[in-house]
This record gives C-alpha cells, structure tokens and sequence, in this order.
C-alpha cells in the first residue's frame, strides 16, 4: 500500500523526506539526501510490473538541466540569466537600507560576468519597509527589462559582411553600395576580415587608420572608409552581436592635406561652352550651369517637371551613373523646386518643339533612354573645352560656378544653400567659403581707404 505519493515538479524531487513502499519494500528520502538530488539527479528503477501501483501528482517530464545553458555562445558554458526580485538588508553605524541584485555586465569577448550592486535606498529611520520596496523596485524593473540571451559571437567581420550583403545592402542607392563594396574589397575585408567581430575595437581600428594613412590615402578617403566600416559594425550590434568596442569620436584621423581649391567654370567660359555645344547637349549645359543642378538630376528631368505657369522646375529623381535607371534624389533636401529665369524658359520652349514626344524624359537618347554622364563628359564635354581653349573641368564645375557666382554677386548663404539644395548650411560654407562677394570686398576697400587717409602726413 502506497503510504506517500511520490511528488513530481519539473526535474526536482520534493526536497523535504518521504517514505513510500511498493510491493512490501520501502525507499526512505531524507533532507540530505534530497538535496545531493538536486545537484546530481539519480535514477530509481522501478519494476514493470509495479508502476501501475505508483501515483504521481504531476506528469514526470524528461528534461537536461536548466543551467549552466551556451545558447549562442559559441559553445562557451555561461549562467542563465535569472530574473531579480533583490532582497532588502540594513547596514552601517546610522542603520540605513539597501538593496541587493545581481546584475549581467557584458564583457569585451561577448561573455557575461555577474556583478552584485547595493543600492543605498534610506535611512531606516525615515523609510520604512515598504517604502523602501517602493523605491528599489526601478532599479529590479530595469535589469529584468534587459533579460535576454547573450550575443551571438564567434562570427568573423568576413562572415558577416555576407550576411550584410544579404540583407541590408540590397536597400541601399546602387551608388552608396558601389562605394561600400569598394571600401570592403580594396581596404576593409583584406585587412579586417579574419578577425571575429570581438576583436575589432579601437585599438584594431586605430591601426587600421595609420595603415590606410602610410598608404598615401586622403583624410577624406579614410574618413569614407571608416564610415562604411562604422556602418556595418552598427548593423551587427543591432542584431545582437557581441562587437568590440568602438566609436569614432575616439579614432586620431590623419592630418588634412593642402586642400585644392574647386575646379569651377565662371560665367564667362560657361556661356562659351553653351553657345559652342550642339544641341540638345547646348540646352543640358545651360540648366547644370544656370540653376546648379547636378548632371544626374539634369538627365532625370521630365517634361512634367517644367512648370512655366508658376516659372520653376521641380527636381525629383536622378539618373544612377551606373545604370542609368532613375532613382530618388541624394537627399530629402534635393527633392525641391528651383526657379526658372527668363532665358532659360526660352531655351526650353525651343527645346519642347523639337522633342518627338515619345519619352517622358525631357532629355533622352535615340532609344529613350536618358544620357549617360559619363558618355557626355567624355565625347562631348571635354573635347569642347580643348577646343575652345579653357581648362579641364567636369559637369560638377558647372555647379560650383553657379554657388561661386551667387556668393560673389551678395547672394547670402541661406539663398545658396536653398539654391543647391543642400542638407546643412555647413556644406555650403565648408565648399565656398572662400568665395569673396561683393559685400566683403566692399568693406575691405572701404577699410583700407580710411587706414591710408589716416596714414598721410
């Protein structure tokens, strides 16, 4: 007869003692024994025969042991992370409470190593229990907030480049990817890739600077290949990774070199080159040149974008250098209207005669497809500027005239940057600040005029 039904809970015996008999023998649990149970689970073996006799509160569930666990870990042992309910103890010469949890601090090798933190709440004169419960109870909601598996290490820079490949830059612009697989494939995977994403922390970076530097890189190239390199190292954080740390503002970037001034047309070479180029590559000239606008944008143009009742053009796509295939614009700022001058409008009227009509482009190729930049500047551009004797510049140097023209005519920055469509106004300054208008070279005349009057004897 069965004297005490054998407890079942989860994987753990009852810990208190018991005593059942089956089939006129006993088995005699104590306390010491029970908890030797707990730390290494034995097996009672009970006859066939006998387990219709045996009566379980609850169902026996086979199951491995819940801790230590190396869920992505790499097959590392670490501790399962527990949820904190804290405990409430008094402590010091003037009795005040505090509160006890541990806490999982992530270390640099993508391990966890359990810290204990004491939280002083208040005195215990002036806090009671209950207060003080009340009080701790943020600091509990905030690990518990954080419980969650380890990241995932052990993955090479290499290894998840592919998976960034995959995922992640298929939605890029074709051309901020033609940039990030250049920066991979000439500078990042053959001098980063083996190393585990870990690894590469500050230190590993700062090296990585001083040899794209000894290199005779720019302070601009690294500066574009550390943003890639950011980029991705932000990507794999995201999708809980273990990484090094690592932060720009910490990186000691090269020294800036003598910086070349802008290429850029003034008015007088690029009314030259318009009056000198055939058509329609004469009416393509006058619109980069006039508003400023960048040479894809001016391929990407379509009829529908020229609004001569209220006199602008509106700017909404550009055409990929690569695959010349229409794509939005660089920026949210780029999308905008620019005015249209008189002269302009003329020109493009002209133009409307001309146009068969059959694309929406307002400038296209014999198969309706837009102009390839790269084509225009080669077989068109260049050869013009050799014959009319005026130095080398590209479809951009039409852009930079207009912004140099504006500043030197008083225009103010705010107009220009409006004008350019440019995201930051310290984009405009940083490209033509040393534009002298005719505001500044005013008052420096006048200056000098009163130092050289005061001057005479």
């Amino acid at each position: 007869m069965i004297t005490s039904r054998l407890q079942v809970s989860g994987v753990v015996p009852a810990v208190l003692g018991c005593m059942f008999s089956i089939a006129g023998f006993a088995v005699t649990g104590t306390l010491a024994e029970s908890v030797t149970s707990v730390v290494q689970p034995q097996t009672v073996e009970i006859p066939h025969r006998e387990l219709a006799n045996v009566h379980c509160a609850e169902p026996v569930i086979a199951c491995a042991p819940v801790t230590p666990s190396t869920a992505s870990t790499g097959g590392k042992t670490v501790p399962r992370r527990r949820f904190q309910r804290g405990t409430l103890i008094i402590r010091g010469k003037q009795p005040m409470r505090c509160g006890i949890f541990r806490e999982d601090v992530l270390q640099s090798n993508g391990t966890f190593k359990r810290m204990q933190r004491c939280v002083v709440l208040g005195p215990v004169s002036s806090l009671s229990e209950r207060a003080a419960w009340k009080v701790f109870q943020p600091y509990l909601d905030r690990v518990n907030a954080n419980l969650k598996l380890p990241p995932k290490s052990g993955k090479t820079l290499e290894q998840f480049v592919q998976e960034w490949r995959s995922n992640v830059a298929v939605n890029l612009k074709g051309s901020t990817t033609r940039a990030a697989e250049s920066h991979l494939r000439a500078h990042i995977i053959p001098k980063l890739g083996s190393l585990s994403l870990t690894e590469i922390n500050t230190k590993t970076v700062q090296a990585f600077v001083a040899y794209l530097a000894t290199g005779g890189r720019s302070r601009k190239t690294v500066e574009n290949v550390l943003l890639t390199l950011s980029s991705i190292l932000r990507v794999a954080k995201a999708w809980d990774y273990a990484c090094g740390n690592f932060s720009l503002a910490d990186i000691t970037l090269p020294r800036e070199g003598i910086k070349k001034e802008q290429r850029c047309f003034t008015d007088e070479e690029a009314g030259k080159i318009i009056a000198a180029a055939p058509e329609p590559f004469s009416t393509i000239l006058a619109v980069t040149s006039v508003l400023g606008l960048r040479i894809g944008e001016v391929l990407a143009l379509r009829i529908s974008d020229l609004d001569f009742a209220r006199k602008v053009i509106r700017v909404r796509q550009s055409v990929d250098s690569a695959t010349r295939l229409p794509q939005a614009v660089k920026s949210q700022a780029s999308s905008a209207d620019v005015p249209m001058p008189t002269q302009l409008e003329t020109r493009l009227r002209a133009h409307l005669l001309k146009h068969d009509g059959e694309s929406e482009l307002l400038f296209a190729n014999r198969k309706g497809r837009p102009f390839s930049a790269n084509k225009l500047r080669e077989k068109q551009l260049h050869p013009l500027l050799v014959k009319l004797g005026i130095p080398r510049g590209g479809f951009h140097s039409m852009r930079h005239g207009a912004a140099s023209s504006l500043l030197a005519d008083g225009a103010t920055p705010a107009v220009v940057q409006k004008q350019l469509r440019h995201s930051d106004p310290r984009i405009t300054l940083g490209i033509y600040g040393h534009v002298v208008g005719n505001q500044q070279r005013d008052a420096v005349e006048h200056r000098s005029a009163r130092i050289a009057q005061y001057g005479v004897n």
